[in-house]
């Protein structure tokens, strides 16, 4: 990231929890607001399958928007993996093993997302309680957001900006859940090398959607050598540190999603609440975004905004992150715009 300096942490929330998390923290070493107390934090989760690097792209587009148009003080940017995801999943494979093999609950991203904010481990030295907090997630990553914002003490978040929400109503779950359960299932999870499996990734209808920078990244963190616990005999090649056996255990879950979707009208009277779709409706049908809008969260009044990515479906952020950023930082300045005004 040319205009970007990042570092990466790691988080240790042991013995209160057992798993441990990866996390980056993004900022401008030019940047005049790094020490400033009203300047934002940006908490940026991800979605299942993915890492925290996939945000990266959206993360540079959203700091060269902010450059031209203004309107924002960015403090600094943090992304954080869940546990079972990207160099976490590392850490944690051996702990993974001891009963989240077969579903891999959202509310343990929500627990590692809370155990940070609320400093209640080591590793960072950073007090997040007194930062001005933005939460930003995709998918499982939005979800996770919402709860951990439902563990004490609760982390106090100025607003949230979910992308793609993956929330429904029960009655809505059962083709989204299903498809994306045999997506990962029979997933593609050996290559012979980090630079064949660009070359071969690249080669695929759907992922020649994908913005480059997303795909490299994808490719540079989300792959690791052989052997693994899973592939002890392959000492060849590179697969994925978020397993297919973990990201299959994550689409097993159903209580997240219907926590998210039964708290929506809790959360919306909380902060405000920016929803962001892509133009695209393909994982998520209308049906199911109108619902959440009008049931869940009891009219688009309630929300802070509701907007569309062009271009994009459900991995708009794979796909367009630059028109992600663009909508990003609408919802960031409008949410800045109420709270000045709250404070006049």
């Amino acid at each position: 990231m040319a205009s970007l300096a990042s570092q990466p942490y790691v988080f240790d929330p042991r013995p209160n929890y057992p798993l441990v998390s990866t996390l980056k923290r993004y900022w401008k070493p030019s940047s005049p607001y790094l020490e400033d107390e009203d300047a934002l934090t940006l908490i940026f989760a991800h979605g299942s399958g993915f890492h925290k690097e996939q945000w990266e792209p959206t993360i540079e587009d959203l700091f060269s928007f902010i450059e031209v148009h203004g309107g924002l003080n960015i403090r600094e940017v943090w992304s954080i993996d869940a546990s079972n995801h990207g160099d976490a999943a590392i850490l944690n494979e051996e702990v993974l093993r001891w009963g989240y093999e077969e579903t891999f609950r959202w509310e343990e991203y929500a627990r590692s997302l809370h155990a940070l904010l609320m400093g209640l481990g080591t590793g960072v030295d950073v007090d997040f309680t007194s930062r001005r907090l933005v939460g930003i997630g995709h998918s499982m990553g939005a979800v996770s957001l919402l709860l951990s914002m439902t563990f004490n003490p609760r982390p106090t978040f100025e607003s949230l900006i979910l992308v793609e929400l993956m929330t429904m109503n029960q009655d809505h779950s059962y083709a989204p859940g299903t498809y994306l359960l045999n997506a990962s299932q029979n997933r593609r999870d050996i290559w012979p090398s980090k630079e064949e499996a660009y070359i071969i990734m690249k080669s695929r209808k759907g992922l020649q959607a994908w913005d480059d920078r997303v795909l490299r990244l994808f490719v540079e963190h989300g792959l690791r050598p052989l052997p693994t616990i899973d592939y002890p005999d392959q000492v060849n090649g590179v697969t994925l540190k978020c397993s297919r056996k973990q990201e299959t255990a994550c689409y097993r879950d159903n209580l997240g999603f219907s926590r998210a979707y039964r708290g929506m009208a809790y959360f919306v009277k909380l902060l405000p609440i920016h929803l962001i779709y892509g133009a695209i409706d393909d994982i998520l049908p209308p049906k199911v975004k109108d619902d959440v809008i009008n049931n869940a969260c009891g009219g688009i009044e309630n929300l802070g905004s509701v907007s569309r990515v062009e271009g994009g479906g459900h991995l708009v952020v794979q796909v367009n992150p630059k028109g992600l950023a663009e909508k990003i930082w609408a919802a960031l300045t409008s949410s800045s715009k109420t709270a000045a005004h709250a404070k006049l």
